[in-house]
């Protein structure tokens, strides 16, 4: 059955700095699974899968995909843009959400504005980044199927392959091009995990908020930090 607005998280064990970060625990739970957790309270996504790699190295993240009852794809490990076309394709997807497995708090309302946006814009490719205000780890991209076979056609330098839509954004006279603004300048927020003290913060943020409210947010995430100042020192 061909789905109109998929959702596909990018995941993989072999991150140089921090290597197997997405299985790594937080309050008993691999961290991937705290983000598919957060990602599936996104209301105008109709499927969520995680792309991962074929190698063996990503065994355990398709284990742990088939425990949560999640689709999962397995391709190249090293052209990601490959792996994301022929999920697409499988899934018959006209619109292809992209996310990225070290964003732990990963917000669903920030995918579903930039959803919406993409949509009621008729855009090619839309985006919410810190370019925009918004906080490292927040990322949230959307592209019509089209256009991303179209990367997948012509695309040839390696970071276009490796990291999907570069293509995209260096094309803004061929594709329409849109942006989801942040109600504030939070770009000089890091919440995304690439070495131990960013997955430290991640740890802290989630054993202060988690247990008492599970789908906490971005405000509930500002309101932490002002009130303890300290944490975000942790990954500065």
């Amino acid at each position: 059955m061909a789905v109109n607005i998929l959702t596909i998280l990018q995941a993989r064990t072999t991150s140089t700095r921090l290597p197997g970060k997405v299985l790594k625990e937080i309050l008993g739970k691999p961290m991937l699974e705290l983000q598919l957790e957060r990602m599936r309270r996104a209301g105008r996504s109709d499927a969520l899968i995680v792309a991962t790699s074929d190698r063996p190295s990503d065994d355990e993240i398709a284990r742990l995909c088939s425990s949560l009852d999640t689709g999962c794809f397995r391709g190249s490990l090293e052209d990601v843009l490959d792996r994301y076309h022929r999920a697409a394709a499988q899934y018959g997807a006209r619109h292809i959400v992209r996310m990225t497995a070290d964003c732990p708090v990963a917000e669903p309302q920030v995918m579903d504005t930039a959803i919406a946006l993409h949509l009621e814009q008729k855009n090619d490719y839309t985006c919410a980044s810190i370019d925009s205000g918004w906080p490292n780890g927040l990322d949230v991209e959307v592209m019509r199927r089209e256009v991303l076979e179209t990367a997948w056609r012509e695309a040839r330098a390696p970071e276009e392959r490796e990291h999907v839509t570069p293509f995209i954004r260096r094309h803004p006279g061929r594709f329409r091009l849109g942006r989801l603004a942040a109600p504030g300048d939070y770009s000089r927020q890091r919440w995304t995990v690439d070495t131990p003290e960013d997955f430290s913060f991640i740890t802290k943020v989630y054993e202060a908020l988690y247990p008492d409210n599970p789908q906490f947010g971005m405000q509930d995430i500002l309101q932490l930090l002002s009130q303890h100042p300290e944490l975000a020192a942790i990954n500065q």
